[in-house]
């Protein structure tokens, strides 16, 4: 056995054991980074180690300080687990080592991001002709979708992002309601168009659909974006796309969507309402490591005008083997890029469209069941109406949400952390893990009444 072969035999035993730990370990990390710092060793040595040794190092000294983001009792952050076909693809993926940039070069990979794509537009109700590209996340697929649009705005006043820039050209607007995710204010700064204009939004974070009539009415002149949401971070609520779309396109706006992990409602026949109106904008961003359940990094840049990505994301080399039919490159920020779309096809493939509406079911039943368990506890409000992945609660007053967050914590069964809403402390749940069971939700449940009466 060579030394490779001996270095994944041991990193296959350590991570199925990792994996194996999750449904009875504590889910918060047990040590800190200096723990790990002293664990690794921080002198770099003088000569070589076997691959094995290292990766049995780096196995046993971090796995202290590994958080159970896997784990079915993890609720922060909208963060998912790996569905068993997606995990596998991926260790496939760093195998194979392929450089996923252009069709004649790496054509299998070229092949599982076409079927991936024209499976991910049909399963979420959106133009099949659209252009899919695969992003590290969803901050780079709003930053990806939100260049195509600026570029195409201008355009239509006769002014060439690409040849001059964007200094002395016309002024871009850009329209967002007023609890957009934080993503959205970052990617316009990458893209240099600053502070957006925010819109009033209601108690559930959903923009309300005449003041964005009246922005739009205050200067019909100017190109102009419109940013909508699917699933807002904190009630999981959804903008009212028929109306507000049907604004914006009366003042020739482009429309863009930010569904990083409420875009997938589309996929299941009893929420798929939640998205009405949705498929008539211009661009969508998603995650597939949120709802899907694939391995980190995998976001979704998806374009209705596939000329509107590629001019603004397209480039020209002359050592590219290029492709007359567009290659993945076209659609993305990056150049050197790994096979995000193996994960995705082998999620999809190992679903199938039953199993991603399930999936989406699941999840949102979850939540529904932690919501009414914490309307149970003494002196806890559910403070959101719960339609989607997404609950927030208070206990009483601020100083004493954040004392039940932190026992909750330091409990470890599951991991809860806390935001602000509206002024006011509340702890977050995100159910977003394919793992996650009934047991798991009821377990956290209980870690929460202690928390509560402590």
């Amino acid at each position: 056995m060579d030394a490779r072969e001996t270095a994944l035999r041991q990193a296959y035993g350590h991570a199925v054991r990792w994996l194996a730990s999750l449904p009875d370990r504590r889910v918060p990390a047990r040590a800190s980074v200096e723990e790990i710092v002293r664990a690794l060793g921080v002198e770099l040595p003088d000569g070589p180690s076997t691959p094995a040794e290292v990766v049995d190092l780096l196995a046993t000294a971090c796995e202290p300080g590994l958080t159970a983001f896997p784990s079915g009792r993890f609720y922060g952050f909208v963060v998912g687990g790996t569905e068993p076909a997606a995990l596998a693809a991926d260790w496939l993926v760093s195998a194979w080592d392929q450089n996923c940039v252009m069709r004649a070069v790496s054509p299998a990979y070229t092949a599982a991001e076409d079927i991936a794509g024209a499976w991910l537009l049909n399963l979420l109700g959106l133009p099949s002709d659209s252009a899919v590209g695969f992003t590290t996340g969803a901050t780079m697929a709003n930053f990806t979708c939100l260049a195509a649009g600026r570029d195409a705005v201008l355009r239509r006043t006769g002014w060439n992002v690409a040849r001059d820039g964007l200094t002395g050209g016309p002024a871009v607007r850009v329209i967002v309601g007023e609890d957009r995710h934080m993503a959205i204010d970052l990617a316009l700064r990458y893209l240099g168009l600053g502070n957006p204009e925010l819109v009033k939004a209601d108690d559930q974070g959903r923009i309300e659909a005449e003041a964005l009539r009246h922005t739009l009415a205050a200067d019909g002149q100017s190109p102009t974006i419109v940013i909508l949401q699917a699933g807002d971070i904190h009630s999981g609520a959804f903008d009212p796309f028929v109306e507000t779309i049907r604004a914006a396109r009366e003042a020739d706006a482009w429309v863009h969507i930010d569904g990083a992990f409420g875009l997938w409602a589309a996929a299941s026949p009893v929420y798929a309402h939640l998205t009405a109106g949705c498929a008539d904008a211009d661009s969508w961003a998603t995650d597939a490591h949120k709802t899907l359940n694939v391995p980190y990094d995998c976001g979704l840049a998806i374009v209705r005008d596939p000329f509107a990505v590629r001019a603004a994301m397209g480039l020209q080399g002359d050592y590219l083997i290029q492709d007359e039919h567009g290659d993945p490159v076209d659609k993305v920020p990056e150049l050197s890029r790994r096979g995000r779309a193996f994960t995705v096809w082998a999620a999809l493939r190992s679903l199938g469209r039953s199993g991603a509406a399930d999936l989406v079911e699941r999840l949102c039943r979850h939540a529904s069941a932690f919501a009414a368990g914490i309307a149970g506890i003494d002196g806890a409000t559910v403070l959101n109406e719960v339609v989607f992945t997404q609950v927030c609660a208070e206990f009483g007053n601020d100083e004493r949400t954040e004392q039940v967050l932190t026992r909750l914590l330091d409990d470890g069964t599951a991991w809860i952390s806390g935001s602000t809403w509206h002024g006011r402390r509340v702890m977050r749940i995100s159910v977003s893990n394919w793992s996650t069971t009934d047991d798991d939700v009821a377990r956290a449940l209980d870690a929460i009444r202690r928390a509560s009466i402590a």
